[in-house]
């Protein structure tokens, strides 16, 4: 199956299904309170009906600045019920980059953590901010009491209270109508916000979703159903596929493009029951693991990393995980393995994709039988095309030969907010130039070699960082790296190396840099290493390489 039919309708069906077809299934559960999916889409209803009221109309922008907690789900399909325009705030945000983003998107509204109202009072004069809502831990579970607030907020919980079950009617056109403005993590740079249309958010979440769920997707008296679905029979290992089947623990942040849709959209359209947590602890998540037999599990490979230390996870029954679904940034091969070994009924799937291609690029495959790499990212996803070309002229590569990623589907984005010369550069013909390095071998397969920024020039020579930070994980006293090109007056650029060290681990400087420097050319040795307690991430687990530059 290489192509699908993506029906023309708001994200707001993808739970109008679910509610429909499973409204007792336990959509979300956390610290022990589940909220179905019948409960879900009441409150989705009534957050609309309330913004409705508090004047907030089709194409105005409503943020979310919160983790992930259960009252997140129905307010972000609250705001796409209203007409709103969806845009999540990472709760690591600074203050300036707090305010550059609300400015950016033109948000009327945001809906904002209790702890976290200090950090929108201390610019809320100079946002166009008209309404702040609050929710606090209180509205998290039962009995939901509403927050107390200033007089100048609103209580999320009390909103909803007072409104009515009947959503506002508004005519969304998909195909030009907003759903997001998502933005870029910033690694790079100021965080550029992508105009994600609600076709886009559905072909993004049915592109992933039946990656995994077989059958098609098909729209029938209004709802989205899944034709011909996979029919297990009894004790069928991949039977988490089935529809309303699937169990997953999930950390994977809601504010970040791979979470809205993977973590959010995805398990909502499969009737997924997804156990929440709001920050990654590696012991209480393996302990939900085992305690609801989640078969699902999901993250990027910082949460992978610290999976594999935890003392006693050899011992640990994690039988019943039968998928593994990697991605944000590249999993290591030696990190694949090492999962393998830990969960040996789960298919271990990396994908890759961008904000700017709603998320998914290409995914490995999610069934027992598929064809799997450990080091590539698998083949395009469903009604996508990638090409390699070269980095000089821009003529097309053949297979294995490495170039910038380049890629086209109906998931692209509409571009950058505000920002035409940047998109022109970016959507070039109908297609998306990347900025990753990579190739793809004869069966189709992608291999990610680097980011094109990250890439470094010494004595003219390409070096790929990536290369060398998986020779580094392969030595048992690394638990964590990331190289990084220096500049130098007399090479251009030499490969700099930064570790964290595990707890017992034990390896000095010269050490680590002979175990490299001995695998590779020349040309490519790190000439600098060192060590640091940890490294600097972004909300969404990638490393940030641009702030061990700057340092």
């Amino acid at each position: 199956l290489k192509s699908l039919d993506y029906p023309e309708v708001p994200v707001p069906v993808i739970l109008k299904g679910a509610a429909e077809k499973y409204p007792d299934r336990e959509a979300f559960v956390f610290g022990g309170h589940p909220m179905t999916y019948a409960q879900l889409w009441e409150k989705a209803c009534r957050f609309a009906s309330a913004l409705n009221d508090l004047g907030i109309k089709k194409g105005d922008v409503v943020s979310i600045y919160m983790p992930n907690f259960p009252q997140y789900v129905p307010a972000y399909y609250g705001i796409l019920l209203a007409g709103a325009i969806f845009s999540p705030c990472s709760p690591l945000l600074s203050e300036s980059e707090l305010k550059h983003q609300l400015n950016d998107c033109g948000a009327k509204a945001v809906l904002v953590f209790g702890p976290f109202l200090q950090n929108v009072e201390k610019i809320r004069a100079e946002t166009g901010l008209e309404h702040v809502i609050v929710s606090g831990l209180e509205e998290s579970v039962p009995p939901y009491a509403p927050t107390p607030v200033p007089e100048n907020c609103l209580s999320f919980q009390a909103m909803i209270n007072g409104a009515s079950p009947e959503p506002p009617s508004v005519d969304i056109d998909p195909g030009r109508d907003l759903a997001h403005i998502a933005y870029t993590g910033g690694t790079t740079g100021l965080a550029k916000g992508v105009m994600v249309t609600h076709y886009n958010v559905v072909v993004g979440t049915l592109q992933i979703s039946h990656w995994g769920i077989s059958g098609r997707p098909v729209l029938r008296d209004g709802i989205l159903h899944i034709e011909d679905c996979y029919q297990s029979p009894p004790d069928d290992p991949e039977e988490y596929r089935r529809e309303g089947a699937g169990i997953m623990v999930n950390v994977t942040p809601w504010f970040h493009a791979m979470g809205t849709i993977t973590a959010l959209n995805v398990p909502v359209y499969g009737a997924t029951k997804v156990i929440i947590h709001f920050r990654f602890e590696p012991e209480p998540f393996i302990n939900d693991v085992e305690k609801y037999r989640a078969n699902i599990v999901g993250g990027a490979p910082a949460l992978f990393h610290q999976i594999v230390q935890i003392p006693d996870i050899e011992s640990r029954d994690l039988s019943c995980v039968k998928a593994i679904r990697s991605g944000a940034a590249s999993l290591p091969a030696e990190l694949w393995h090492r999962l393998r070994g830990i969960f040996p009924e789960a298919v271990i799937s990396e994908a890759y994709g961008m904000t700017e291609a709603t998320i998914a690029i290409a995914s490995g495959p999610s069934n027992r039988s598929g064809l799997v790499k450990p080091g590539g990212v698998g083949v395009p996803v469903f009604d996508t095309d990638v090409k390699i070309i070269d980095l000089n002229d821009g003529r097309e590569l053949e297979p294995g030969q490495t170039g910038e990623i380049c890629a086209r589907g109906p998931q692209l984005t509409q571009g950058y907010l505000g920002r035409p010369e940047e998109t022109e550069e970016v959507f070039r013909q109908g297609w998306l130039h990347t900025g990753d390095i990579g190739y793809l071998d004869e069966d189709g397969y992608l291999f990610v070699v680097d980011r094109k920024k990250d890439m470094l020039l010494y004595k003219g020579y390409n070096v790929y960082p990536r290369e060398l930070e998986e020779i580094l994980y392969s030595h048992p006293a690394v638990k964590q790296c990331a190289v990084v090109g220096i500049p130098d007056p007399q090479t251009g650029e030499i490969p700099k190396a930064f570790v964290v060290l595990q707890e017992d681990g034990q390896a000095a400087e010269a050490d680590l840099m002979e175990f490299v420097n001995g695998q590779v050319a020349a040309y490519k040795k790190i000439r600098a290493l060192e060590f640091l307690a940890e490294l600097p991430m972004s909300g969404s687990d990638k490393i940030l390489k641009r702030a061990l530059r700057e340092a």
